[in-house]
């Protein structure tokens, strides 16, 4: 037997009556949460027990005490989230047997480290179907509206590495929904590859109300260098007005003409008009298609309904059809004061006495209360409540575009300091659940901010006999990050249940400066809770939109690793962006499993074994 040092025994026994106090602290939170846990499903109680030692462990300053057991060389307890009493306990046997010479295991009951990833593991494949090939992280994808008539878009993106298809009940209605869920059974079918189907509830909607719309002109605009130089032209898509085709690039404005007119359109047409200005222009005609023709000019050109269309060489005029009516903004600076109201009927963007907008929800004006935090857009537009009545609401903007940032209608509004008794699941929502428990394999529940409204869905889902419907909630307000504990508990009482991190929302609501902080710690008690975890919103987002990522997105991407499943939005190259998503996950699933590094044998450097070290 080694002998060891008088101040090193005596610093091992403060060391271990450290950690009977902490062992003790355990014990006591499993008492006091002792109802809840009771009432989880059985198949969760020893995750209940552990999520409840998490958060009595997580309730005291551990640093002094890591850094002391690290002087040891035993463990800090900086990776017990999944199995905290084991760790604790075994750590104290290892301090022990360093002075006696003895060991003795965990309880029978505290989940051990191999237990608690297997538990895991098991619960996310029941939530979120079989892990693919080659990485343990899923991937869920945004379906765009368009997935409902187009079943190539969708056997794409399972070909490129989609599990988990996510279906926006925000947008489009049930019969948009079933042919996107029969696309998708269809693609996994084909492609023998699993792909689940996730549907998110909208919820209460907390949105700017409409605005008057604009005119109906469309602007063509060349792109041009800082000299004026055309360096490209400006483009548009003629489309019949009784049967239009959508454009071959989104991104080209529609001008509807007469079928019969568009049906005599040649390759070398050249089109005369005058714009609403009453200058001349000329359209040239760059592609014809069965579906319409693109036309340019290399001169700004407004275009209204009603402008006439010539072909020169011809006596063979149009007429421009009826055009979308511009979508119009409010313009906010700092300092301005801006009038929310219960009513939610069109204004004009320059109404006068200042600028206003309705609010969808009318239990704001009931609720909010001066001097709160109020933002628009994902938090683009900040300022504070500076009066409030039971029909309208004054905000003074402080964070804004000292030029002018555009307010929309339509844009989320967010409350972080105000009490909104609102419940999570509106009647839209509850009718939303009978297509839900049809098609889909999993439910997101949206707003979700106390444990009534779990319960809520529970009983509804019940009712409709959607037992076989997983449940995610959707973690997007600050009092549902600050109730997460007790959501969790809640959610446990029904199988297959996990945790979305909606960041977006998350950011506005907790300030970005603590999104790190706040995801992270909800990793932390997810996992303690043995839970999966989806990682969401903005992931490859500029990837997806324009085709080119980030060097800031992709190092978040890698960050997804740590969740059991990583969320994409929709966008004109989500295809492209799904295939860099899965390569990276499929790289990282070498190097870590939650805050592990697998220490893998690296390929990077190659030894050179006549090379001294």
């Amino acid at each position: 037997m080694t002998t060891i040092r008088a101040d090193s025994r005596t610093e091992l026994l403060r060391l271990i009556d450290d950690l009977d106090g902490l062992l003790e602290r355990l014990t006591r939170a499993g008492a006091r949460w002792s109802n809840r846990i009771d009432a989880v499903d059985e198949d969760y109680r020893a995750s209940a027990l552990n999520l409840a030692h998490y958060w009595a462990m997580r309730g005291v300053d551990l640093r002094d005490l890591q850094q002391r057991l690290s002087a040891f060389g035993l463990s800090s307890l900086g990776r017990s989230e999944p199995h905290v009493e084991s760790t604790v306990r075994l750590v104290r046997s290892a301090a022990a047997a360093m002075i006696e010479d003895s060991w003795t295991t965990p309880p029978a009951g505290a989940v051990g480290v191999q237990e608690s990833r297997r538990m895991l593991d098991r619960r996310t494949v029941e939530l979120l179907g079989t892990a693919p090939q080659g990485r343990s992280t899923r991937i869920m994808v945004t379906l765009p509206s368009e997935a409902a008539g187009d079943p190539g878009l969708v056997r794409s993106l399972v070909e490129r590495g989609m599990n988990v298809a996510r279906i926006n009940c925000a947008h489009d209605d049930p019969a948009a929904w079933r042919a996107m869920a029969r696309h998708v059974r269809t693609a996994a079918e084909q492609t023998a590859r699993g792909c689940l189907i996730a549907m998110d509830l909208a919820g209460p909607k907390l949105r700017t109300g409409p605005l008057q719309p604009g005119p109906r002109v469309v602007k063509l605009r060349p792109h041009r260098d800082a000299f004026g130089r055309v360096l490209a032209p400006a483009r548009a898509w003629l489309t019949s007005q009784s049967t239009p085709t959508p454009p071959p690039d989104p991104e080209l404005p529609t001008l509807p003409v007469p079928s019969e007119w568009l049906a005599r359109r040649t390759d070398t047409d050249v089109i005369a008009l005058y714009d609403t200005r009453g200058a001349k222009r000329t359209l040239l005609t760059t592609a014809r298609t069965a579906g319409g023709v693109v036309v340019s000019t290399d001169k700004t050109t407004y275009v209204a309904s009603g402008t006439v269309l010539r072909v020169y060489g011809t006596d063979d005029p149009a007429d421009v059809g009826p055009l979308a009516q511009q979508e119009q903004s409010l313009v906010l600076r700092p300092g301005d004061v801006v009038r929310l109201t219960r009513d939610c009927a069109p204004v004009p963007p320059d109404s006068a006495g200042g600028p206003r907008i309705g609010c969808t929800l009318a239990e704001v004006f009931a609720h909010a209360r001066t001097g709160e935090a109020i933002f628009f857009d994902d938090g683009r537009i900040g300022g504070v409540v500076v009066a409030v009545d039971p029909d309208t609401m004054d905000v003074r903007i402080e964070r804004a575009a000292a030029s002018g940032s555009k307010l929309r209608a339509a844009k989320g509004i967010n409350l972080p300091d105000t009490a909104l008794p609102v419940p999570a699941l509106t009647a839209k929502d509850i009718d939303d659940l009978g297509t839900v428990t049809e098609i889909a394999d999993v439910v997101a529940l949206s707003f979700v901010q106390h444990p009534t409204d779990v319960e809520h869905l529970h009983r509804e889902l019940a009712r409709l006999g959607g037992d076989h419907v997983g449940v995610v909630l959707k973690i997007e307000t600050r009092r549902a990050f600050e109730r997460l504990p007790q959501l969790l508990l809640a959610a446990m009482r029904r199988r297959a249940t996990g945790v979305m991190i909606a960041r977006g929302d998350l950011a506005v609501e907790v300030g970005y400066q603590r999104l790190a902080e706040v995801q992270e710690e909800i990793l932390w008690l997810c996992e303690a809770a043995h839970l999966p975890v989806i990682w969401a919103t903005q992931v490859l987002e500029q990837m997806s939109k324009s085709g080119l990522p980030s060097r800031a997105e992709i190092s978040d991407a890698a960050m997804g690793e740590r969740a059991e499943c990583v969320m994409l939005n929709k966008g004109p190259h989500i295809d492209d962006a799904v295939t860099v998503l899965d390569d990276i996950l499929t790289r990282m699933s070498d190097h870590h499993y939650k805050k592990n590094a697998l220490l893998s044998q690296l390929h990077s450097w190659y030894l050179d074994q006549n090379m001294p070290l």
